[in-house]
């Protein structure tokens, strides 16, 4: 098997009794600032949780169907509730 001429980085474990999430004293915690006044360009990016609104979104309901409507439509494959909802759009237009 041929090697690759790219070396890979070799990484150091920390010693064993390091610890990057020091305890914080009075001084840290009265220098500490809101981070919204530090990075504000991050904090407001992030505000949005969530999928976006949609202006116009689905109703969930409860539909009972025939078996044979419900296993002609899914054996369409994946994506079979999304064209059962096209079928009926298609049938309310023409009422």
């Amino acid at each position: 098997m041929k090697k690759s001429g790219i070396k890979r980085e070799t990484r150091r474990k920390p010693p064993a009794r390091f610890n990057e999430n020091l305890d914080w004293t009075r001084e840290d915690f009265r220098r500490a600032r809101p981070a919204a006044k530090v990075i504000p360009q991050i904090v407001e990016a992030k505000r949005g949780r969530g999928r976006p609104k949609v202006p116009n979104p689905k109703i969930p309901v409860t539909l009972r169907l025939d078996p044979g409507v419900v296993d002609a439509f899914r054996a369409t494959g994946p994506g079979w509730q999304k064209r059962i909802n096209e079928a009926l759009e298609r049938a309310v237009k023409r009422l």
